[in-house]
């Protein structure tokens, strides 16, 4: 009986001798660091999350998020486009290291990746011009009948899917279509959330762009595959101290012209 535990002790310790290297190897962080670079995947076309600016290059908070997240790291970065449909799936397929990209946190996509906790907030809703007046209770009765452009697969999308039964959906492909059917006129309102909404005020001027109404606050995550916990903790960690040192709060106020206090998870 003696001998067949020291063959068993011998057998755990050969298979944790040849399994140390793979666990290794699986660990996201470690692997960004053995490289010395962090792929991140980030919108360009959800200005001032991301977008390209007058010299093609990509900008915008999450950009400058990216470039800290990376300096903290003491690696290289490489800023990788993603489309609001693609940046699940390029996380999951190992094309990117983490997310960046104005991501809410939802019960449906816990299921695929693991969000860090905020590093920005801003208000989700609906805008549209002074001629619709504004809700005056927890329900969009204001835009019955009315045409609302957003982006498709959107939280905003499927928010309203299910809320705004009275309110006709018009998706779109991506944020700037949707932006620039409500320009055009061919929607009545458009739905964002306030950080691009104050963008397309500042770039359309004479366009009326008012909030009608309010969904609610989105924080914004920063993603990573399941699993890789000792990547999230570390991208937690940082959040946390660049929260405390001041960093964060003058990106948001840099890029929305506002800093809100970041809730917690």
């Amino acid at each position: 009986m003696t001998q067949l535990k020291v063959l068993f002790a011998a057998a755990a310790m050969a298979l944790s001798v040849f399994a140390a290297p793979d666990a290794r190897a699986a660990d996201k962080l470690q692997g960004v660091l053995s490289a010395g670079k962090l792929r991140v995947g980030i919108l360009t076309d959800a200005a001032p999350w991301g977008f390209k600016d007058a010299k093609g290059e990509i900008a915008g908070l999450d950009a400058d998020l990216a470039q800290l997240l990376a300096s903290d790291m003491g690696v290289k970065l490489e800023l990788v486009p993603v489309t609001g449909a693609a940046r699940i799936p390029s996380l999951l397929s190992d094309k990117i290291d983490i997310l960046i990209a104005g991501l809410g946190a939802t019960p449906e996509r816990a299921q695929q990746i693991m969000f860090s906790q905020p590093y920005a907030v801003v208000n989700l809703g609906v805008y549209g011009p002074k001629s619709i007046p504004a809700a005056t209770g927890k329900k969009p009765d204001n835009l019955k009948g009315r045409t609302v452009a957003v982006a498709k697969g959107t939280t905003l999308d499927l928010w309203l899917t299910d809320n705004a039964k009275d309110v006709k959906v018009v998706r779109f492909e991506d944020t700037p279509a949707a932006i620039a059917a409500y320009l055009a006129g061919q929607a009545d309102t458009f739905a964002e959330n306030s950080a691009i909404a104050i963008k397309v005020m500042e770039q359309n001027p004479t366009k009326e762009v008012e909030m009608k109404f309010v969904i609610r606050q989105s924080p914004a995550h920063v993603g990573v595959r399941q699993g890789e916990q000792n990547l999230l903790n570390w991208v937690n960690t940082t959040l946390f101290a660049n929260k405390l040192n001041g960093k964060l709060g003058a990106l948001q106020l840099k890029w929305f012209k506002e800093e809100q206090a970041l809730p917690t998870l």
